[in-house]
């Protein structure tokens, strides 16, 4: 594999996991992710930059404290350092990707809920899906 191409917004829609990373380069990272109606991701600060797409839903951002409705089509650019969180605030999933700048998560991890990934500590180990042997 070299690279990824993929119909992006239908795969965030047909997501149901809470994160699933879809693919993972030397410098950043490709993650959808499925948010239950009031569930958020947690609020959270990263020393890197996320850029965040919302594929389906509505919700509420939260960014340095300051609160902005998202809906379909809405994006969100947490620069690192910058305290944040995302909110589903409807009553369907709110069906999200987002890209870290440098890689955050493990290559290949999914949590399947919000639980999953609060009980692992996994970070970025350096391997990229590039890295990985795949069988033909």
């Amino acid at each position: 594999m070299n690279g990824y191409v993929n119909d992006l917004a239908g795969s965030a829609i047909t997501n149901t996991d809470f994160r699933r990373v879809l693919y993972t380069a030397a410098h950043c990272q490709l993650v959808v992710m499925a948010l239950k109606p009031q569930e958020d991701i947690g609020a959270e600060v990263h020393t890197l930059d996320q850029c965040l797409y919302v594929a389906e839903g509505t919700g509420e951002t939260v960014l340095a404290g300051v609160r902005t409705a998202i809906r379909t089509g809405s994006v969100i650019i947490v620069p690192a350092g910058v305290h944040h969180n995302i909110i589903n605030t409807g009553s369907v999933p709110l069906k999200l990707f987002t890209i870290y700048a440098p890689p955050n998560h493990r290559d290949g991890v999914v949590h399947p809920t919000r639980a999953d990934a609060d009980a692992d500590n996994e970070q970025f180990d350096g391997k990229t899906t590039e890295d990985v042997v795949r069988e033909p």
